[in-house]
């Protein structure tokens, strides 16, 4: 009861509801794109090298982070989420022209700008959501945010994938230009008065560099973007062994399709309880909470066993989501408006960038080891990740404690 009415009382925000229906139909076209890019650059040139490109082009602007995130708060939020959905819309549209290798080069420029707009506007996005709905419901909305992105990406994949295979390319590319069309109405719609940023003073360096100083020098959010970050290599590394499972089920390499499912509908149901998890538990222990399931799921991914697969996958899609949605609430939470732009990309860099690294490194160690031996060490590293969390979560209790007696002395 307790979930659904909270739930239902951040649907009922005019924002908020604006807010998620953009992120459905902006999300549903983002996940259709990622899937027909490689599928696109494969039946052009037959390159398997070339068409992992895309995946790459996509998360390569992660890198820079924090200068992007810079943008965001150097102006309006609101107008810029309207800017930048309408360009994206009328940039994909380009790509209706690519029918051959020789227009590769513009597919890979059109992704690679695409993955820079999707840093600016997650930053933008996160700043401007903390005004429009308050700092109270952050983390059911996060929640929900999560639940609805991981929904579509149980059912847009695979309409991307038949709308390819009918029509085309460029067919998938105005799908997603229609649904970045159709965010860019619905952020229009918003109601968030918003003065204009006021400047620093100094130069775009040196407000990149307060952004990045917030979250180091800040107690909560450096130990709890460092265990996200941590927690993002580490499932990583799970992925990679991915087909090595399945091939020690004895099942095809289809049924990846399957357990992706399953993970995926287990972190709808986390994205649905997170806003209730993280005001019982706080943000670190939920956190924690979140990295000992991934890491019992890790663990129980080793035994060949078509059940355990199975359930692994749910738990892993359950306890994922928690860290990310604690981390990046707690930036919020815990960020000064001026700087939440720069801080939240930021905070992306330092969460995303050792997933690529993982699934660089992952690829290698599958090769040398089998799974039996490696999910079981990359559990033991999630559980010490949880562990030392939970330690600072007690630490910071028991300092706040102290504190309180002492300001009120029996």
């Amino acid at each position: 009861m307790t979930t659904s009415w909270t739930l239902l009382r951040v649907l009922r925000d005019r924002n908020a509801g604006l807010y998620l229906a953009a992120v459905v139909v902006s999300g549903f076209g983002n996940s259709a794109l990622f899937l027909a890019s490689g599928v696109w650059v494969k039946d052009l040139t037959g390159s398997d090298g070339l068409a992992a490109l895309c995946m790459l082009a996509m998360w390569a602007p992660t890198l820079a982070g924090p200068p992007l995130g810079t943008i965001a708060d150097r102006v309006r939020r609101g107008p810029l989420l309207v800017a930048l959905n309408a360009g994206l819309a009328a940039l994909l549209l380009t790509l209706c022209t690519v029918h051959s290798p020789r227009g590769l080069w513009l597919l890979f420029t059109v992704l690679l700008v695409y993955g820079a707009a999707e840093v600016v506007h997650d930053a933008a996005e996160s700043a401007l959501v903390t005004a429009a709905i308050g700092p109270e419901r952050l983390g059911d909305f996060n929640g929900l945010r999560m639940a609805v992105t991981e929904g579509m990406k149980l059912v847009a994949p695979l309409t991307g994938a038949g709308l390819y295979t009918a029509f085309g390319g460029p067919a998938v590319a105005c799908l997603d230009a229609a649904t970045f069309a159709v965010a860019a109405g619905l952020y229009a719609l918003l109601r968030v008065r918003e003065e204009r940023p006021a400047r620093s003073g100094g130069d775009w360096r040196q407000e990149t560099a307060e952004g990045v100083r917030h979250l180091w020098s800040h107690p909560g959010l450096r130990p709890l973007v460092g265990a996200a970050g941590t927690t993002m290599l580490l499932t990583s590394l799970c992925s990679t062994t991915l087909y090595a499972v399945v091939d020690r089920l004895g099942h095809s390499p289809a049924y990846t399709g399957v357990l992706y499912a399953v993970q995926g509908a287990g972190s709808v149901a986390a994205g649905l309880l997170s806003g209730v998890a993280l005001r019982r538990l706080g943000a670190r222990r939920f956190a924690a909470a979140g990295i000992a399931l991934t890491a019992l799921a890790a663990a129980a991914r080793a035994v060949p066993s078509d059940p355990l697969a199975l359930a692994s996958s749910a738990a892993a899609g359950l306890g994922l989501p928690c860290v990310l949605v604690a981390a990046f609430t707690a930036v919020q939470r815990e960020t000064p408006g001026p700087l939440l732009g720069r801080a939240t990309a930021t905070a992306g860099t330092l969460v995303f960038t050792p997933n690529v690294i993982g699934l660089a490194v992952g690829a290698g160690l599958v090769e040398l080891a089998s799974p039996a031996l490696l999910l079981p060490l990359y559990g033991l590293a999630l559980l010490g990740t949880a562990a030392s969390l939970a330690q600072r979560a007690d630490r910071a209790s028991r300092t706040a404690a102290r504190s309180g007696s002492d300001a009120n002395p029996a």
